[in-house]
């Protein structure tokens, strides 16, 4: 049971210390595994190249954590936010989006018009959340991104992950954050088990089927230029909206592979 009467009493901050880092590192640990945490270095070095280690404090407790390292690529900078993570008593109170609004804050302070991040497709939760109440939009699929690891979290599944594109400044976003979603026009879908969470854990071949479909029709929308723009609930499934590139209200894409925004 967490402690928070309201988020004012949360701070989010820049972090700059080794105990600091040390603590992002115990709750990366604790989040998923040591297959996939990242050492204490990747943080100091993260910081010292132009990413950013945040972090939200309740007093003088770390309780959630983003880190993002500085990337480029011909023609635009951006941010990768490698991982967001935030203890299990303190999730869904609204710290998760803190950071996130914190972090969009600075790039944009800084002169950075996109942030990047991967996510789980069959993390359903996670997936609103980047696309509903952040405006994130997704046009990469990459199969099994990390490899195969001993994560729980992971099922012994392959890591497949779609590539968020946090557009920082598009109207999309800003219409987003201020709660109102754009208007769909001609749409596709992709459905997922909304019991996916269940498979995984308890049949790990339906769970496996079920990826491999997913992974089918991802890669043939995007080949076609659709983007992911929603996601929305329909009791047994949850489905992914995909649109046109070109049909997306609020946001002009650039060229798939370019990274100047219009």
């Amino acid at each position: 049971m967490n402690k928070i009467s309201s988020l004012r009493e949360i701070e989010v901050r820049h972090c700059h210390s080794l105990a600091e880092y040390e603590e992002c590192v115990r709750l990366e640990l604790s989040t998923w595994g040591e297959a996939i945490a990242v050492p204490i270095p990747i943080f100091v070095v993260a910081h010292h190249t132009g990413g950013q280690i945040l972090g939200a404090f309740h007093g003088s407790r770390l309780i959630g954590f983003t880190m993002a390292m500085a990337g480029v690529r011909p023609g635009q900078q951006f941010l990768h936010s490698h991982m967001t993570a935030v203890l299990p008593e303190f999730e869904n109170v609204g710290v998760g989006r803190r950071l996130k609004l914190f972090q969009r804050e600075d790039a944009l302070r800084r002169g950075f018009q996109l942030v990047e991040w991967t996510f789980d497709p069959l993390e359903l939760k996670n997936a609103y959340f980047n696309l509903a109440r952040l405006g994130a939009v997704v046009r990469r699929y990459i199969p099994n991104c990390y490899g195969l690891t001993e994560s729980p979290l992971h099922a012994g599944l392959p890591t497949d992950r779609l590539v968020a594109e946090w557009w920082l400044d598009c109207n999309r976003v800003n219409s987003v954050l201020a709660g109102k979603l754009p208007s769909v026009s001609s749409a596709e879908r992709i459905a997922v088990p909304s019991d996916i969470g269940e498979l995984k854990a308890g049949n790990r071949t339906a769970a496996a089927r079920a990826q491999d479909e997913i992974r089918e029709q991802f890669q043939r929308w995007f080949s076609k230029d659709y983007v992911v723009t929603c996601i929305e609930s329909r009791g047994v499934t949850t489905d992914y909206i995909l649109e046109p590139a070109a049909s997306i209200a609020g946001l002009a894409l650039p060229v798939s592979g370019s990274k100047g925004a219009t």
